[in-house]
């Protein structure tokens, strides 16, 4: 797999915070992935990460047209 299309870790926050996050950059053609290490661990069998900590990951491509929408995004949270 080329360098740009492997997936990368793009924000890790809460499942909410990237259900948004993963909302807008959708509507501009960005796609990723959750990658939640806690739920994954209970299917398992074992006790594993933490419930308030979920990875997005975008495709390394795609960070410079995210990157910006990330940002308004925090920004508009913050400001709530």
């Amino acid at each position: 797999m080329e360098k740009d299309e492997q997936f990368i870790d793009f924000y890790t926050g809460s499942e909410i915070m990237i259900m948004g996050l993963r909302k807008r950059l959708e509507a501009v053609g960005v796609f990723g992935m959750m990658q939640n290490d806690f739920n994954s661990g209970n299917l398992a069998g074992f006790v594993g990460g933490s419930p308030n900590t979920v990875r997005f990951k975008i495709r390394a491509k795609d960070v410079e047209k995210a990157q910006p929408i990330l940002e308004e995004y925090l920004n508009l949270e913050d400001n709530e």
